[in-house]
Parts: structure tokens; sequence; C-alpha cells
């Protein structure tokens, strides 16, 4: 249940301004059609978290726990410090036609999450933790907790998040994530 727990709150604040979430604002106000996009966000996440949780988890079969902690700890740190800095879309990521809404949402957010701090924070909240579907599930459900209020809400709600303290937040939960396997990196030395 914590690896759930920590997997949803970590994506959910960490997805706050993120390219992934400037690009569902802009496939919902493209498509005007709120639930193919969250279909199309659903899947992509899932196929894009579940891949890097399986990562996650075969690279944590290799290392010591003390090194395992030590790597996610620093990895957390590491993306503290990305938290701070504020993503944007660029402009052919946001081209997409009018085709099938789920199809193109899907296509699109995948590709966008590739590489992204949310896709990283799960390759480490899988090597951290031993359940490989509660990361992900709880991956998944903190996108889409993030992403939800965007389609829905759109331009209007975006315009009204207070993103810069949102990114410190986001930071603050990594970085105190660090410390936590930083710390039981430690602990497992003495």
């Amino acid at each position: 249940m914590e690896s759930f727990l920590v997997s949803i709150s970590t994506v959910a604040i960490a997805e706050m301004g993120d390219r992934t979430q400037l690009l569902s604002l802009m496939l919902a106000a493209h498509f005007r059609k709120p639930w193919p996009i969250l279909a199309g966000v659903l899947c992509a996440t899932l196929a894009n978290h579940a891949v890097a949780g399986i990562v996650g988890v075969r690279l944590g079969r290799f290392l010591t726990p003390t090194l395992l902690d030590a790597i996610v700890g620093v990895s957390m740190i590491a993306m503290a410090l990305w938290a701070l800095r504020p993503d944007v879309l660029e402009a052919d990521a946001a081209r997409v036609g009018r085709t099938n809404a789920v199809v193109a949402t899907t296509i699109a957010f995948f590709i966008a999450e590739i590489g992204d701090k949310t896709q990283i924070a799960t390759v480490a909240l899988a090597a951290g933790y031993s359940n490989l579907w509660a990361v992900v599930a709880g991956t998944t459900t903190g996108m889409l907790l993030a992403n939800i209020p965007v389609v829905f809400l759109g331009k209007a709600f975006s315009e009204r998040l207070p993103l810069k303290a949102i990114h410190y937040v986001a930071s603050a939960l990594f970085l105190l994530l660090g410390g936590i396997f930083i710390f039981r990196a430690l602990h497992h030395t003495s």
C-alpha cells in the first residue's frame, strides 16, 4: 500500500505544469471530448509506466539493497532539481489532426511521456519498491488525477494554478523521498 500511495502522490504533484499536462490541455481544446482524451491518457500512461516499471524492477534485482536505495535516493534528489524547471510544450508535439481523439491522445501522450520526469520517477519507484503493479497503478492514477481537471476545466483552470508553488512542492516531495531512500541506504551499511 505504501508503494501505491507514494507513487500516486509523487506523480500527481510532479505532473503539475509538466509538458504532458500541457499536452492534455491542448488536446482538450482541440478535440473538446474529455472522455476519449482521458481514455488515451490512461492507455498511454499504463503502457509507458508499465515499461518503465519493468525496467525499474529489473534494475532493482541486480543491485544490493544499499546500492539500490542510494541510487533511488540520488535519482529522487535529481528529480527535485528537475521539478524546479518548468516544462514547455514544443510546437511539433502540439500538432494533432482531427483524427480519433483516443488514438491521437494515446500516441501523442505516450511519445511525450518518454524521458519525462514522471516516467523516470516510475523507474526509480519500481526499483525501490518490490510491488511493480502497485507502483504502476499508483503512477497511472497520479497521472490521471493531475490531468482530469485540466481536461475538463481547460484553460481557465490552468491559468489559476500557482504553478511556481506547485513546482516547489513537487521538488520538496522528491527531495523528501530522496532523503528517505538515502537514509535507508546509510541504515543498510550500519
